[in-house]
């Protein structure tokens, strides 16, 4: 093999290197390369390494923990993390639906966790493609929900829905999606169904749901009530302790309301009626649904923020619209779109509008209150991504056509399998984010000790 002549400082040649000065070209050459990648690598470093194995450099052979169809080869690349583009000020939560094929990861004979009343396809729903859809954000990606991955996340931890039947929706959609690795057990502390926990025994986790539809102290107060819905005493400054003092040891709290917001109600404040939203009654003055929520969120956040003991980041699951058209709900309204609308055919309005908007103002102001108190607040943004599936509600498939049931279409509630696996879509990237965002943390307490010393 010919040698290209090698310059030496005495200024002779010599085809060949001692081996003293090759090794320590090698030690050089080594040293520049790690010094390289660090930086590539920083934000990731101390990140636990099953979040980073599926990264576009690892070997097209490389494949998942768990069984290959949780996810294509080519979304489990994606799942590379695409944190970075995060990181660098991607929205998530803006975007449009686009085709997915491999959908759904789950159907109503695999899981059993599904409501009656969203198991659109047991009762007869004919077309299946509101079910291939998935949420492309503008600018980036999100990884299609990877069981393994978050049940790793929450390894040792707990998690809690806070909120409506909506909010049990979501927590029913997570137990489906995880039910590829683990079905949990029923480890409540009561009977009512209205307050469950499940546990997922091989990993330590927790997953528990309280129902609270409107998150503060309420009482009904007329079963009937002007629109047959019932009429609500709502103590807007009165906290509901049958979850505020359940949730001290919880790691993460997610928070959700508003449906309940549009019934008839009547509004306390320091034990004196203020008011009410449509109640009827006489000389009692309508302030509106928008005030009862305004002010229920208010006190909400102030129970979170009043529990010394409570160190888990509270996350809003923001507002997901309805879909009613050619009438309100009790009025012939239904939903029977078969495809998501694109960002640029509907807009958030009217009531939807400015109830996100109470949410974000109240949320925003809880936010900084928690912060001197070493309170985390998260935003789980869903509101953009449900405005634009009208497809994905149960409508009238929730039950058998000839049953007599007083039940409305459900234009308010998402199908599983169906679009509301994407919330958790955007929860599991949270939580990764939430990983860097702690390692960061740790990080920078370290470097003000040091500079302190």
């Amino acid at each position: 093999m010919k040698h290209n002549p090698v310059e030496l400082p005495s200024g002779s040649r010599s085809y060949a290197l001692p081996r003293t000065s090759k090794i320590v070209l090698v030690i050089i050459f080594v040293t520049l390369a790690i010094l390289t990648i660090i930086p590539v690598l920083y934000p990731l470093l101390g990140y636990p390494i099953y979040l980073l194995k599926f990264s576009p450099s690892s070997s097209s052979s490389s494949k998942p923990s768990t069984p290959s169809t949780y996810e294509n080869d080519e979304e489990v690349g994606a799942a590379s993390i695409k944190i970075s583009d995060q990181a660098e000020g991607c929205d998530i939560f803006s975007g449009e639906w686009v085709r997915n094929l491999e959908a759904p990861y789950y159907t109503n004979t695999t899981c059993w966790a599904i409501h009656e009343h969203q198991n659109c396809m047991k009762y007869g729903r004919p077309d299946t493609e509101f079910m291939k859809w998935k949420w492309k954000p503008d600018g980036c990606e999100l990884p299609v929900f990877n069981p393994a991955q978050f049940l790793e996340i929450l390894r040792g931890k707990s998690l809690a829905f806070v909120g409506d039947s909506v909010g049990r929706n979501q927590m029913q959609s997570l137990i489906c999606l995880l039910s590829r690795v683990e079905y949990p057990i029923d480890v409540s502390y009561t009977p009512d169904e209205r307050f469950k926990r499940w546990k997922y025994t091989s990993y330590n986790s927790t997953i528990a749901y309280f129902w609270t539809p409107h998150l503060i102290k309420s009482k009904e107060r007329d079963a009937n009530g002007p629109t047959q819905t019932g009429l609500f005493n709502l103590y807007l400054d009165e906290f509901d302790e049958e979850w505020t003092t359940q949730i001290e040891g919880f790691d993460y709290l997610i928070i959700s309301g508003g449906h309940w917001f549009y019934r008839p109600a009547v509004f306390y404040e320091n034990h004196q009626i203020v008011g009410c939203h449509f109640c009827q009654l006489e000389n009692v003055t309508d302030l509106t649904k928008f005030y009862g929520y305004r002010k229920a969120f208010r006190t909400a956040f102030k129970a979170i923020n009043s529990l010394e003991n409570f160190k888990g980041i509270t996350i809003l699951r923001t507002f997901a619209p309805s879909h009613f058209e050619n009438g309100i709900w009790n009025q012939g309204g239904n939903c029977v779109r078969t495809k998501p609308f694109r960002s640029n055919e509907t807009a958030l309005d009217g009531d939807n509008l400015e109830l996100y908007m109470i949410q974000m103002e109240e949320f925003r102001a809880a936010e900084r209150e928690g912060r001197k108190k070493g309170k985390k607040y998260r935003l789980l943004d869903t509101t953009q991504a449900s405005l634009l599936r009208p497809d994905g509600h149960p409508s009238r498939y929730g039950h058998w056509p000839h049953e007599n049931v007083t039940l409305y279409n459900d234009c308010v509630h998402w199908c599983l399998p169906g679009p509301i696996d994407t919330w958790n879509d955007f929860l599991l990237q949270m939580l990764k984010m939430e990983g860097i965002r702690s390692h960061q943390e740790r990080l920078h307490s370290g470097d003000r000790k040091m500079k302190f010393q």
